[in-house]
C-alpha cells in the first residue's frame, strides 16, 4: 500500500528549513515591488500603467534568467547528492557567463529603443512615455540582475538559502528609501517621479550584487569558491548544460512569450484596465510567494534525493507533496478572497473605474491560484527538478499557443468583457492540473543527470 504523506521527518525539516527563507526573499522581493507600485500610482493611472509595461522586459529577463538558474539548481542538486563540489563549480561558471551574456545584449536594445518596445504592448501615448522613460534607465540593472540570481540559485543547490533572504532584505531597505527620495524629490533633490523609480532599482541591483559577490567569495564555506573558478569552464558539462538547460531556457522564453502576450491583449483595453491588472497580478505575486518558497524547496529535496538514487524515498515525497499543495491552493484562493477590498484600498491613487476591474480580475485568481500552486510544485519542485526536463517544456508550450492565448484573442475580438479575457489568459493554471496529476503519479520523471567525477576528469 502506498504511503500517501511519508513518515520520514527529515522531509518536512528540510521544507521548512529551506523553503522559509526562499520565501521571506520573494516577500522581500514582493514588498520591493510593491512599494514601487505604491508609490508610482500615486501619480495617476497613466504613471502606474507606464511603468507596468516598461517591467514587461524586467519579467522576460526573469523568466530566460530563470532558465539558466534551473539548470545550475537542478544540475547542481543532483551534484550535490553525490557530493561532488568541483562538479558544481564548473556548472556555476557556465550558467553565470549564459545569464551575464544576454543580461548585456538586453540592455543595449533596451538603452536604444525603448518607446519602440513599450509600443509593443500598448497604442496608449501617455503609457509609452512614462514606459519608455522608465525602461530607458532600469535596464542598467538587467547585467547585476543576472549575477545575483545565478549565484543565489547555486547557493540554494547545496542548501544555503539564508543569504538570498539577506540580499533581498537589503534591497528592500535601499529600494524603497530610494524611491521615496527620487519619486517624491526628499532630501533637497528634486522629484522625479518614474525616472526616480528606475533609478532606485538600478542602484538597489548594483548594491545586491556587490553583497552577494563577497558573500560567495570571502564568507560562503560549502563551495570555497575563488574568482578564478568563475572563468573556468568544461566541455562535458558544458554540453549537459545546454542539453538539459535549452528546454528550461526554451520553458522559461515560451512562458514569457505569454507573459507579454497578456500584456499586448490587455493593453489594448483602457488604462484604467491596464492599472487593474497591475493591481491584480501584485495581488498574485503575493499569493504565489509562499508557495513558491515551498516549492523550490521540494525542487532542492528532489534534486538530491534523486542524484543519491533513493527512488522509492522520492515516490513517498511525491504523494506527500501533492496532498500539501493541494491544501495550500485551497487555503491561499479563500486568503485572496477575504483580502480582495483591503489590498485594493491601498491603491488610493487609482480610479474608481481601475478598483472595481481589480476587484474582478482578483476574484478570477481566487480560483485559479488552487491550480497554480498544486500543478506549479508538482510539474517544477518535482518532475522537472527530478530529471524530466523535456516534459514541462512541452507542456506549457502547447498549454501557452494551445489554448491560453488563442481563447483570449478569440474572447477579446468578440468583445467579450475585460474579467472573461483576464480568466482565459489564466486558464491554463487549472486545466495544468490534470496533466500533473497523471504524470506525476506514472514516477517515469526520476532521471539522474550527474556523471561520474573521473568520467568528468578524464575528458578535461
Amino acid at each position: 500500500m502506498k504511503q500517501l504523506l511519508t513518515k520520514d521527518k527529515t522531509f518536512y525539516r528540510s521544507l521548512v528549513t529551506l523553503a522559509i527563507p526562499v520565501a521571506l526573499q520573494g516577500l522581500i522581493t514582493f514588498a520591493v515591488n510593491f512599494a514601487d507600485n505604491l508609490m508610482v500610482g500615486s501619480l495617476g493611472d497613466s504613471a502606474i500603467s507606464g511603468v507596468y509595461m516598461g517591467s514587461q522586459i524586467q519579467t522576460f529577463l526573469q523568466m530566460f534568467s530563470a532558465g539558466i538558474e534551473g539548470a545550475v539548481l537542478i544540475l547542481s542538486a543532483q551534484y550535490w547528492g553525490k557530493g561532488d563540489t568541483s562538479s558544481i563549480k564548473k556548472i556555476i561558471a557556465i550558467g553565470l557567463h549564459f545569464s551575464l551574456l544576454f543580461g548585456l545584449l538586453l540592455t543595449g536594445v533596451c538603452a536604444i529603443i525603448p518607446a519602440q518596445i513599450i509600443r509593443i504592448f500598448t497604442a496608449d501615448p501617455d503609457v509609452i512615455r512614462d514606459g519608455a522613460m522608465y525602461l530607458q534607465i532600469v535596464c542598467f540593472s538587467y547585467a547585476f540582475f543576472c549575477v545575483t540570481q545565478s549565484l543565489i540559485a547555486a547557493m540554494r543547490s547545496v542548501e544555503v538559502t539564508r543569504i538570498g533572504m539577506v540580499v533581498s532584505a537589503i534591497s528592500l531597505v535601499f529600494n524603497i528609501s530610494l524611491n521615496y527620495i527620487l519619486i517624491f524629490g526628499k532630501l533637497g533633490l528634486p522629484a522625479m517621479g518614474v525616472k526616480g523609480a528606475a533609478i532606485a532599482t538600478v542602484i538597489s541591483r548594483v548594491v545586491e550584487t556587490t553583497v552577494m559577490v563577497i558573500y560567495i567569495f570571502r564568507i560562503d564555506q560549502k563551495l570555497k569558491m575563488k574568482f578564478e573558478d568563475i572563468l573556468q569552464s568544461d566541455k562535458l558539462l558544458r554540453h549537459d548544460f545546454i542539453r538539459y538547460g535549452l528546454p528550461l531556457v526554451g520553458g522559461q522564453v515560451v512562458w514569457s512569450v505569454n507573459m507579454m502576450g497578456n500584456s499586448m491583449i490587455m493593453g489594448r483595453f483602457n488604462q484604467q484596465v491596464i492599472a487593474a491588472v497591475s493591481m491584480a497580478n501584485t495581488m498574485n505575486s503575493l499569493a504565489y510567494v509562499t508557495m513558491s518558497g515551498m516549492s523550490s524547496a521540494v525542487g532542492i529535496i528532489t534534486g538530491k534525493t534523486v542524484g543519491a538514487g533513493k527512488t522509492e524515498l522520492m515516490k513517498e515525497y511525491a504523494y506527500t507533496t501533492q496532498i500539501l499543495f493541494l491544501g495550500i491552493g485551497l487555503f491561499t484562493g479563500l486568503l485572496i478572497i477575504l483580502l480582495r477590498a483591503p489590498f485594493i484600498s491601498l491603491y488610493s491613487g487609482v480610479t474608481a473605474e481601475a478598483a472595481g476591474f481589480a476587484k474582478q480580475f482578483i476574484t478570477v485568481l481566487s480560483v485559479t491560484m488552487i491550480g497554480t500552486c498544486y500543478q506549479a510544485a508538482c510539474l517544477f519542485g518535482l518532475v522537472k527538478s527530478g530529471g524530466d526536463i523535456d516534459f514541462v517544456f512541452k507542456n506549457d508550450t502547447i498549454f501557452v499557443f494551445g489554448v491560453v492565448l488563442p481563447s483570449a484573442i478569440i474572447a477579446a475580438w468578440l468583445g467579450a468583457p475585460a474579467w472573461v479575457v483576464f480568466a482565459c489568459l489564466k486558464s491554463d493554471q487549472i486545466l495544468k492540473c490534470i496533466v500533473a496529476y497523471f504524470k506525476i503519479n506514472s514516477f517515469n520523471w526520476m532521471k539522474n543527470l550527474t556523471r561520474d567525477k573521473a568520467e568528468i576528469e578524464e575528458t578535461a
